[in-house]
């Protein structure tokens, strides 16, 4: 959601050469908080009593490496004024004895309380005008580990983490070369979250660079605590169940997506890439799909493809059947199934969505549960819960069979932001089935296929390379082609 100017925070304006004056600006300005240190070191020198002022976030800075660095050379070098009349900060620096990777001197308060809060230490001394920035950034992270739901069975182990720089080296490693492009900027008037543009320079069309950039600036929110944040507002149509921008826990992914000319969009503190655009075939994508043999990978696609469709259709299908086209059943199936279906109260389009509703919740359930006893209560109460429905006689057990197998079925999409449009879109489907049939269903197919073909990712048509038509990206969609034949 959007907020007005004036609720991110007003200028402060610049230095001045009065510590105590800034001192007391800054403390205005982190007031009630606790963990920001005030840190004053004075040098009683006969000529003049200078004065240094330290202020650090405790938590966010390293305060081993910045005694070392800065408090420690600091100190000595200030006992050195005293005898010499020098600027002992001045002169520090001159020398090289603060010694911290990466210093700069800035004079606008903004950015100083900004570098603060980001884990930078502030150096300032009076009579003199200008902050010295000191990065000293250390916090408590999490080290780089599998993916956790994209696992391969071929390939690398290494997922992102929640740390920006962390994950910008990762993708780094893979594409050493300068045309890897890294544009940072900041969102979120009260978060100010910081966000890094990633494309290679001639690959990634520069329509589409700026397309990004342009998107993102004009997304207005108090904070992003996630990438997730940044989806909607990035997004062509909103309304739209189906995901257009695609998101990654994998640096190999990044890096083969930059390398079709894709735009990552990193955000701190977010284990998840943005890639943009986002094709309706990238969602059945795995992997380890570049990592196997063609055929292998054809073949394992074509089945991902035929249970795409079975998760979508498959109770539909068979609520069509039963109840509208009984005739296109064998007699002999037909015959089992009416003897299943004898004493159960419900019609079989109420029936299935109960049973879809109810596996739902069981996959929810799951999902919420701790990780040890998760499984295990969904996976024992669905067979608990359809076998004694079964034996009551609320349900058939036909329906049991076909709204398990329509689960696993949605368990092969690779990407599990795909295969959620699927898991609602199956909802209108199975009322449409048991309102008109084979028409209801497809009335509500061809309504699905018009709507991705005039939906786009980032000006890019959403069903592409198939609508509209071409042949030579044909090669890594539905089947994979031989690697050499990808690059001709």
């Amino acid at each position: 959601m959007g907020h007005p100017r004036s609720e991110s925070m007003p200028s402060l304006g610049e230095l001045s050469s009065g510590l105590q004056e800034n001192e007391a600006r800054l403390r205005q300005v982190f007031a009630n908080c606790s963990d920001v240190i005030f840190r004053k070191l004075c040098s009683q020198a006969e000529e003049a009593q200078a004065e240094t002022l330290l202020i650090y976030l405790d938590g966010l800075t390293n305060t081993a490496e910045l005694e070392q660095v800065i408090l420690k050379p600091l100190v000595y070098e200030m006992e050195r004024s005293n005898r010499q009349g020098q600027t002992y900060v001045q002169e520090a620096i001159r020398t090289g004895q603060l010694a911290a990777a990466h210093i700069t001197v800035n004079s606008d308060l903004n950015e100083i309380v900004e570098g603060i809060l980001t884990g930078k230490a502030a150096l300032m001394t009076q009579g003199e005008a200008i902050a010295i920035l000191a990065d000293f950034n250390d916090f408590p992270k999490r080290s780089v580990e599998e993916p956790a739901l994209e696992a391969s069975i071929r390939g690398p182990r290494e997922g992102f983490t929640e740390v920006l720089r962390t994950n910008t080296s990762l993708i780094r490693r893979k594409l050493a070369t300068p045309l890897l492009k890294m544009e940072s900027i900041r969102l979120g008037s009260i978060s100010s979250t910081g966000i890094v543009i990633v494309y290679l320079e001639g690959t990634a069309s520069s329509s589409l660079v700026e397309e990004v950039r342009s998107r993102l600036k004009r997304v207005q929110v108090k904070s992003v605590l996630d990438s997730s944040y940044l989806e909607e507002y990035l997004e062509d149509q909103k309304y739209s169940p189906f995901p257009q921008i695609q998101n990654t826990e994998r640096p190999d992914t990044v890096a083969a997506s930059l390398l079709e000319g894709k735009v990552a969009i990193i955000v701190n503190g977010s284990p998840n890439v943005l890639l943009a655009p986002m094709t309706f075939w990238n969602g059945f994508q795995a992997a380890e799909d570049h990592y196997e043999k063609f055929w292998y990978v054809s073949a394992v696609r074509l089945i991902r493809f035929i249970l795409f469709m079975m998760s979508l259709l498959l109770p539909s299908f068979y609520v069509a059947l039963t109840t509208y086209h009984p005739q296109m059943i064998p007699v002999a199936l037909m015959m089992s199934i009416s003897s299943a279906r004898e004493g159960v109260p419900f019609p079989t389009v109420v029936e299935t969505l109960m049973m879809e509703i109810m596996f739902e919740g069981l996959r929810e359930a799951g999902l919420r549960l701790p990780r040890a006893i998760g499984s295990a209560v969904s996976i024992v109460g669905a067979l608990v819960i359809g076998e004694a429905a079964v034996q009551a006689g609320f349900i058939s057990a036909p329906i049991v069979i076909i709204v398990a197998s329509t689960g696993i079925a949605s368990f092969s999409i690779p990407r599990y932001s795909m295969s959620l449009p699927f898991r609602l879109l199956r909802f209108p489907l199975l009322v449409l089935s048991g309102t008109f049939g084979f028409f209801g269903i497809g009335a509500g197919v061809i309504a699905i296929l018009i709507h991705l073909c005039t939906l786009e990712s980032f000006k890019v048509p959403y069903f592409t390379p198939f609508a509209p038509l071409h042949l030579k990206q044909l090669k890594d969609t539905i089947i994979r082609a031989p690697k050499e034949r990808q690059e001709s």
